[in-house]
């Protein structure tokens, strides 16, 4: 296994085990935490692909990125 899946592997059991935990502590049961804790991390990757495409997009502009998403564009 290399070293980027590896530490990808690691960062999402640690990552799962806070996100339970956490929700664990705020509602006092396992289902709902263990719902929060699968739940969260899939959200997280959808927005994720949109936050890169936002950086590529800007990138692709020379633009700042506040100005693409707010769809403000610089001038050709």
């Amino acid at each position: 296994m290399n070293r980027d899946l590896a530490k990808t592997l690691s960062f999402l059991a640690l990552h799962l085990t806070v996100g339970f935990g956490v929700a664990y502590l705020v509602t006092g049961s396992a289902t709902m935490a263990g719902g929060i804790a699968l739940i969260e991390p899939m959200v997280n990757a959808v927005v994720f692909f949109f936050h890169e495409r936002a950086w590529k997009g800007a990138e692709a502009k020379q633009a700042p990125l506040l100005d693409v998403l707010r769809h403000r564009h610089a001038a050709p």
